[in-house]
């Protein structure tokens, strides 16, 4: 049993179905009104979504809120 680490997390995104809002908060412990706040300004990239409406994250866009979170951080 190991520890469960970001880079194991992310290669659990399955590029066919991608992964669930609440997901992608958990994995940056980011809040669900950060990432849409972030999508509706343009700072990232609108997810693609599924049957019911519900945003599916790719491992892209994972990539993407990745950079944004480290970049955010060296300016502080």
């Amino acid at each position: 049993m190991g520890v469960n680490t970001e880079d194991d997390k992310r290669t659990d995104i399955n590029e066919d179905k991608g992964i669930k809002a609440i997901q992608v908060c958990q994995l940056f412990d980011i809040s669900k009104a950060t990432l849409f706040r972030w999508e509706r300004e343009g700072v990232i990239a609108r997810p693609t979504r599924d049957w019911r409406n519900w945003r599916l994250y790719t491992r892209k866009n994972v990539e993407e809120i990745e950079k944004v979170i480290c970049a955010r951080k060296r300016v502080l």
